[in-house]
């Protein structure tokens, strides 16, 4: 029997995999998705006005392909954290949308790079993936403001005050 409070359990990882007490890994591997993502809608809005879009569509693309990748990797991470929080909390509540969003991202970018592998030629930005890219990023952006809420607000993998005060003798 688990008989520390649902607050402690939530700062806790739930395997190394999760990363250690007070590091959780999953803020870091967020960073692949969202840099990829917003540097594959840089070369869309380059592609559009350079001469020749041929290289920055098929960085994009590429691009795209590894921010899923990365959503993949950073989800399975997150779940293990999502399984620490106590069901009918705020900070479960929270999670749950925060976790939908992204999976919902996820899948939009998917459907946008299937959009641009389906493209005849490589010559011009794909203006429906353009747009998929820049609603997916909108609704990152929502998500990545509840995953602070959830470290900075509710404490989610965040160390508990005692052990950050050491930091502050």
């Amino acid at each position: 029997m688990d008989d520390r409070t649902p607050l402690q359990r939530a700062k806790r990882p739930r395997s190394i995999v999760a990363g250690p007490y007070g590091h959780p890994f999953h803020p870091i591997l967020v960073t692949i998705p969202i840099g990829t993502w917003v540097a594959s809608l840089v070369f869309d809005i380059i592609g559009f006005v350079a001469e020749d879009a041929t290289p920055y569509v098929i960085a994009a693309r590429v691009l795209i392909l590894i921010g899923i990748i990365g959503a993949v990797l950073a989800a399975a991470v997150g779940f293990l954290d999502y399984t620490q929080l106590q069901r009918g909390t705020a900070a479960h509540r929270t999670a749950t949308i925060h976790m939908a969003l992204n999976l919902g991202v996820t899948v939009l970018f998917l459907v946008n790079l299937i959009v641009r592998w389906s493209a005849d030629e490589d010559d011009e930005v794909s203006v429906f993936g353009f747009i998929l890219s820049l609603v997916g990023l909108g609704a990152l952006g929502v998500s990545g403001w509840l995953g602070g809420k959830l470290a900075y607000h509710h404490g989610v993998r965040v160390a508990d005050e005692r052990t950050q005060s050491e930091g502050f003798r």
